[in-house]
This record gives C-alpha cells, structure tokens and sequence, in this order.
C-alpha cells in the first residue's frame, strides 16, 4: 500500500491541552510542501496514549480533512482488541487509506493472541493494516514467525518494525509475501533495514528535517547507496538528539524551538531536561534548523 517516507506527526497542543486544531492543520501543510506523502496521525509521537477516543478520532479528521497530496495512514492500535476496533472503524469512516495498528501492549499476549487480535481488527476493516511492532513500549515481541503469520491475514499489508533486531527484520523482508511492505520503525535502522529489502520508514525525524529524511529513503529506492550512506551519516548526531529523552519529548521541543505549532505535553511526559534541551539545542543549531 506504501513505500518511501511517512511523517509520524507530533499532536500540537494548547495551552490549556487541548488539540491545536490550526497548529495540526499548519504541520501537515508544512510536510506536504516539502514532499512528503504519507502521513501518521495518532502514533506514539502523536501521544496516541493521552489522547481520549474523540480526541483520538479528532486528530485523524482535521489530518484528513487537510492534506492534499499525502496518503493518511492512521494509528488507531490499543491493547484492547474491542478499543482497537473501534478506532479502527472511526479511522476508516473517516477516510484513512491505511491503519497503523500496535501490538498490544500490558498485556503481553502469547502469539495466538497477538494474531487472535489482528485477525479481528482485519474482520472488522477494509483498508490496509500496518502491524507496528515495538517491544520496548509494548512488552512483548511480535517474533519473525508471528508476523509471517499476520502477512496472511486479509488487510494486513505490513509490518513497522521497530523491534532493533536487525535479523529480525531480515528473516520478515526473506519470508513474507510480495506484496508485504516492511517499513523501519526507527529513523536509525532506516537504512540497514532499506538494504535488506525494507521499503521506507516511519519517521520522527522527518517533523523538523522532511528534506533529508525523503532524500535517505529515495536514495536507499533508487540504489545509492554510498550517497545513502553520506547522508545517513550526516543524520546521525539528529536521530541520537531526537532521542535524549522518551520519544516525543525531544521532538515536541524541536518543533517548537523552530517555531512550529507544538505546545505542551500531555502528562505523565513533561518537558526535557535543562542539561538535555541544551544538547538537543546545539545539534538543532549544528543543522540550521534554529
């Protein structure tokens, strides 16, 4: 269904918390008119985990309603298979093109389980579905068999692969159908896994530098490697930045100290630390980027 850069957009804020609705609105021009076409509502840097349901369908609507170019590939995932349905069906009705679905976490279902609950989530939809694996929020690892497993449910179109494990990712891109796409889920992986057969990225990073985050991807699709290579290089002090401190803090941060609509976190994620925002400043600064 997807291949190249997908932008997982921030959730801007008031100051009193609620969804900056012109803010979201303003970020999903800003990615578009720089030539990204796949956008990521909801997800883990979208604090998918504070918003509530109508909140949660919300932020998919206005991210819809905006774009003009970009596929909108919703985070609609939960650790309850009747929740996730329903955001499931919400995002569908709306008019997304695809789901992002996480694995369910807490609740460190076994296998059957995990493929028991997207098997319901691919009865209950007809669009595509992404299977977002991240064992370090989840608690648990959808295992290169699980996810062969999952490739031959109806709907389910790919794998988001954030487990680190690049032999992972490797035995998923050697057995998997065709028409499955793996994406990394981790804006450092994006080039190993592009070179074992992945076919693009999840990105936070590409909400301050969406040039450069499409230029990796498209040179990785288009086989150059060693120009791949220098400007993975060139990313790398960025991506060890964006992460300082849990995702989205820094990147909320970054968005901000550019001067784009970000406003606060929700709780229990707060603001980063004096020592670390400074780090995060100086290698914002290194790139012109502030």
């Amino acid at each position: 269904m997807f291949s190249g850069l997908a932008t997982a957009l921030i959730t801007p804020m008031r100051a009193d918390g609620s969804i900056d609705e012109a803010g979201l609105r303003q970020l999903v021009r800003f990615q578009e008119e720089r030539g990204v076409r796949a956008l990521v509502p909801c997800g883990s840097t979208g604090e998918s985990a504070t918003l509530d349901h109508e909140e949660h369908l919300q932020a998919i609507r206005i991210v819809v309603d905006e774009a003009r170019k970009a596929k909108i590939i919703a985070g609609t995932g939960s650790n309850s298979t009747a929740e996730a349905i329903h955001l499931s069906r919400g995002a569908q009705d709306l008019g997304a093109d695809g789901l992002l679905s996480v694995s369910p976490y807490y609740n460190r279902p076994t296998p059957a389980g995990i493929i028991g609950h997207f098997k319901a989530i691919s009865d209950a939809v007809d669009i595509p579905i992404i299977v977002y694996n991240i064992p370090s929020r989840t608690g648990s690892n959808i295992t290169s068999a699980t996810m062969l497993e999952l490739a031959k449910l109806p709907n389910v179109a790919g794998a988001k692969e954030a487990s680190g494990d690049i032999n992972q990712i490797a035995r998923i891109v050697a057995g998997a159908p065709r028409d499955f796409t793996v994406l990394s889920g981790d804006d450092g992986m994006t080039l190993p896994a592009m070179a074992l057969g992945a076919k693009g990225v999840i990105s936070v990073a590409s909400n301050i530098v969406p040039e450069r985050m499409l230029r990796l991807v498209n040179e990785m699709l288009e086989g150059r490697l060693e120009d791949a290579r220098r400007t993975n290089q060139e990313l790398l002090p960025l991506f060890s930045a964006l992460f300082l401190e849990t995702n989205p803090q820094p990147v909320k941060a970054a968005v901000r100290l550019m001067g784009l609509p970000a406003g606060p976190l929700r709780m229990p994620l707060c603001d980063m630390s004096p020592a670390n925002l400074e780090s995060l400043k100086k290698v914002l600064g290194q790139y012109g980027l502030i």
